[in-house]
């Protein structure tokens, strides 16, 4: 689905995933994060299909979509760095952090590198307070990164 939802089988697939939620309250979300997970992003032509197929207007599947951090408008890097900006991390030297992890990749938060390794992004808790400011690389989450040590868990995941 990197092209987009040009062809028809996305957008029948996109149609199957929110059959296989219909009976479910609340199907929105559950289908979201299903079309995520299969297409890597939620594409922004997924919103008529999930509102003509949920009997939503559009309006309500993107103000979804738009309202929550974890759907992707576009295809993430191959590893995503999220930096904890919660008052814990930023009290330990996160706000400086995220200032060298932009500078470092060349991206703001919530973009990706042109050669599409890494996204940056930002979150209000990764529950490692006491271990500010933490840093999760893909899944493994790192406690006390300082700007050193962000470079090496780069590295590493490059």
């Amino acid at each position: 689905m990197q092209s987009g939802l040009t062809d028809v089988f996305a957008a029948e697939r996109v149609r199957a995933i929110a059959a296989a939620h219909q009976a479910e309250r609340g199907a929105l979300l559950p289908i979201l994060h299903d079309i995520q997970a299969e297409f890597g992003y939620v594409d922004p032509a997924v919103e008529p299909v999930l509102a003509d197929a949920l009997n939503l207007s559009t309006a309500e599947v993107h103000g979804v979509i738009s309202f929550y951090r974890d759907f992707r408008r576009e295809c993430a890097g191959r590893v995503t760095v999220r930096v904890c900006r919660a008052e814990a991390c930023q009290a330990v030297g996160a706000n400086a952090l995220v200032e060298h992890a932009e500078a470092s990749l060349g991206v703001e938060m919530g973009d990706t590198t042109r050669d599409g390794a890494v996204t940056l992004d930002e979150v209000f808790c990764l529950g490692n307070c006491a271990l500010g400011p933490a840093v999760q690389v893909g899944d493994r989450l790192h406690g006390r990164v300082s700007p050193a040590r962000f470079d090496a868990l780069l590295g590493e995941a490059r």
